[in-house]
Formats: C-alpha cells, sequence, structure tokens
C-alpha cells in the first residue's frame, strides 16, 4: 500500500546517504517494523508486571549461590 509521509530533508539526505535513493521505501518499511515490534514487546513485557510473587522464591534467600547453583546443574555449560 503507498501512503504519504513527510520527513524533515535532513533525515531523507541521510537515509538516501546510508541506503540510496532507490532504496528509500525498503528502508523505512524495515524501520517502521521494527519500531511496531519493540512497541509489541514493550506492551507484553508491562502486562507481565505484577505477574510473578515478589516472594516465596526458592532463590530468595541468597539469588547470587542460587544462580551458581542452577548454572552447574547444565552439563552444557563450561566451567
Amino acid at each position: 500500500m503507498r501512503v504519504h509521509i513527510s520527513l524533515d530533508p535532513k533525515v531523507v539526505k541521510e537515509i538516501d546517504r546510508r541506503v540510496g535513493p532507490r532504496k528509500r521505501s525498503r528502508f523505512i518499511a524495515a524501520a517502521v517494523e521494527r519500531a511496531i515490534d519493540d512497541k509489541r514487546r514493550w506492551e507484553l513485557i508491562e502486562s507481565a508486571f505484577g505477574s510473578i510473587s515478589t516472594t516465596g522464591h526458592v532463590w530468595d534467600p541468597d539469588p547470587a549461590a542460587w544462580v551458581h547453583a542452577e548454572r552447574r546443574r547444565d552439563a552444557r555449560r563450561v566451567g
């Protein structure tokens, strides 16, 4: 679908310098898709706030020790 957008001439010049005027639309479309994906991810992250309790976890007494022990349990890890 074609849309009409307005961009600052400096932005267009920078896009053209980086990708060339013949690839401008493809570059802008990819940038918009990434921005939409970022927004979608943040919405998912924000919707999950508060879904995990703040207490009652096996790692509560010593998180660093718990992480260390979990890493040691994985035979694929080196070191």
